[in-house]
């Protein structure tokens, strides 16, 4: 045992000073270990003086890291000491090795460590799945617990940082991330995204020179309060994503535009009517029935019957003997349901035809346009025309017209990254729509400042925006105006908010780790101690 127990010291408490393995005992599941401290004296947790006047001593059981599969149990003696100051109110104290023990604690410190390891990148639920793979049985409460109990990093002061709000509860509550853009770091939470909150904490910063944020109003109210000498820097992303949701609506408004032209309707031609056509073919078993019985009312006629006589021979009924009497030929007969009478939208149903085939199959817009050509009629008759005849049609096989969506993409992605069908669509758009022709315009010309940064041309930018025929560009156009100086900035400077977009993405996979559980302060402690 002389010889196994420095290697012990070595192996088990390497990083650890005054402590002696003195027997390790190995079951079939747990290792013991018994040890002692051989310190001689200890520093009093309360005046700090230092003791070597021992009063007693007993033995602590902390669990340790699993070795092969098996459960680590230390046994360690250690001891209590009396404080030697006399104002001191501690009388008595006990010992802690520093590296291994902590007051009341019930693991080593290296199996602190870990599990505290474990919970900062899985948190509860995982974590403590985790643990139980490699040995340590704990809770998920343990593990947030261990999280919640972490001190807070050291506070440091960045020279470029980057602010944005994450969601807390989406829609509800909302706070503010804080990163540092040149390391790429957390630096804080903060529980909401009002202005005096980041003022007061930028406030306590002064050696902030650059702020990288979007333009919302409360960000640059709180910027410029709280930290007056820096560089505010509007998002490029943001800027960006803005011109797109704009261009979106100015797309949509020239949805109309995105069709080809309808060809022009042409006029019905006059058909002459066939000369004593029956409107039934030869063989509908309602007209045969209609002329049997036409020809037999008729012969009896003829044969001198009276038509009360006739009534009860057939078992037809007076009036419909007197009406088969009447009609001169079977034809006169067939009316009611049968009978295909003409309506206002006969002269429109070719139209309506093609405009299905060309892929148009909105009942109410096939009305509008209709209607703008001289239809008189209200949306019902070319609704029940569209449900009745076209529906059971097959499908158009013409080419249906771009979304605003799909417009809008191949306006802003680049003309070189463009496929050459898409490139062929666009053109065609465009050549339809002078007003879609000048957003692409100036959407490119915003994209070359972007991606140059030549945020200069930004006034001349804005003065071409506003003079234009679209609402939602001028209004954006006004919007950037209001944020000047951020916006000049972000298009010149290099800075940007990358690195803050990212960290929002990991809080919200932070979040669903903690199914429900990440509160302000736990979330925080997660987010600034696991990187």
């Amino acid at each position: 045992m002389s010889n196994v127990r420095p290697q012990l010291d070595e192996l088990l408490f390497w990083s650890v000073k005054n402590v002696s393995v003195e027997l390790v005992e190995v079951a079939d599941t747990v290792v013991r270990v018994e040890a002692r401290t051989t310190a001689s004296a200890a520093a009093c947790p309360g005046c700090g003086c230092w003791s070597g006047r021992m009063h007693g001593s007993y033995l602590r059981f902390p669990r340790d890291l699993p070795t092969a599969g098996k459960l680590v149990v230390v046994a360690l003696r250690v001891r209590r000491f009396l404080c030697v100051e006399e104002s001191c109110p501690r009388k008595t104290f006990v010992e802690q090795v520093p590296g291994l023990t902590r007051r009341f604690g019930r693991r080593t410190e290296r199996l602190r460590s870990t599990l505290v390891s474990v919970g900062l990148a899985l948190a509860g639920r995982a974590g403590a799945r985790m643990s139980d793979a490699f040995g340590v049985r704990v809770s998920r409460n343990t593990l947030l617990r261990l999280i919640t109990s972490l001190p807070d990093p050291p506070a440091s002061t960045p020279r470029v940082v980057g602010v944005d709000e994450y969601a807390q509860r989406k829609g509800r509550v909302y706070g503010t991330v804080l990163v540092d853009v040149e390391t790429r770091r957390p630096v804080d939470l903060l529980p909401n995204r009002e202005a005096d909150t980041l003022a007061a904490w930028l406030a306590e910063r002064p050696g902030i020179e650059i702020i990288c944020r979007d333009r919302a109003r409360f960000y640059a109210e709180g910027a410029t309060r709280g930290a007056p000498q820096a560089l505010q820097v509007a998002d490029r992303w943001h800027l960006w994503h803005n011109l797109g949701e704009v261009a979106e609506k100015c797309v949509f408004r020239h949805r109309t535009c995105l069709r080809p032209p309808p060809a022009p309707l042409e006029e019905p031609q006059q058909t002459p009517e066939p000369p004593e056509s029956s409107p039934w073919p030869t063989g509908h078993r309602f007209a045969e029935r209609t002329r049997a019985k036409h020809a037999t009312v008729h012969a009896l006629l003829t044969a001198g019957h009276s038509k009360r006589s006739i009534a009860r021979q057939l078992g037809m009924g007076f009036s419909t003997v007197l009406r088969y009497a009447h009609a001169a030929a079977p034809e006169q007969l067939f009316t009611g349901q049968w009978q295909s009478r003409p309506t206002n939208l006969d002269a429109f149903k070719p139209y309506l035809d093609a405009r299905w085939q060309e892929g148009c199959t909105n009942a109410w817009k096939l009305w509008e346009e209709i209607k703008e050509q001289g239809y008189p009629d209200g949306y019902s008759s070319v609704r029940a025309y569209v449900s009745r005849n076209l529906r059971g049609k097959p499908k158009p096989v013409g080419l249906r017209p771009p979304s605003a969506r799909t417009v809008t993409r191949w306006i802003l992605t680049r003309p070189e990254a463009l496929t050459e069908r898409d490139r062929i669509h666009l053109k065609d758009v465009l050549a339809n729509c002078a007003e879609l022709e000048a957003l692409a315009g100036h959407v490119r010309s915003f994209a070359h400042m972007l991606t140059q940064l030549q945020g200069h041309q930004l006034p001349e930018w804005i003065e071409a925006a506003a003079a234009s025929d679209l609402p939602s560009l001028q209004r954006f156009a006004q919007n950037l105006e209001r944020d000047l100086d951020a916006v000049t900035a972000g298009l010149s400077q290099q800075w940007n908010s990358g690195a803050v977009e990212g960290h929002v993405n990991r809080i919200k996979m932070l979040k669903r780790q903690m199914f429900g559980r990440a509160g302000f302060e736990l979330l925080r402690k997660r987010v600034l101690l696991y990187t």
